[in-house]
């Protein structure tokens, strides 16, 4: 099973997973990142570098972030969210959001907040 990018992300999107995945697999949008499920070989190597936990493989996710699976697929085709591998500064404030829950309604897909 590959691995997702939960909640957790949202208005923190610290890139320091991005640098160490080995198939350059992940995503970014305007306020997270997202892992292609179909690119994501199960290495792991990711988990450990994510300072907020938010990175967890999709056969052990908790109920509560199980929609993360199927947004991870679909943001990561979106043609807009582009690949990154390079570590790029977190977000504005990332401090403050990084121990917050229930930051769903704040992901944004695209310009506008969902």
């Amino acid at each position: 099973m590959p691995f997702v990018v939960t909640e957790a992300c949202i208005q923190c999107k610290y890139t320091d997973c991005v640098v160490v995945c080995p198939m350059d697999c992940f995503f970014e949008g305007p306020n997270f990142l997202a892992i292609n499920p179909d690119e994501c070989i199960d290495c792991s190597v990711c988990v450990p570098e994510c300072p907020v936990n938010a990175i967890v493989n999709a056969a052990e996710i908790s109920p509560e972030q199980q929609h993360f699976v199927a947004l991870n697929r679909e943001l990561s085709m979106r043609p807009d969210w582009k690949r990154i591998s390079q570590a790029k500064t977190p977000m504005p404030e990332h401090e403050k959001w990084a121990q917050r829950k229930d930051k769903l309604p704040l992901l944004q897909i695209d310009d506008k907040i969902t």
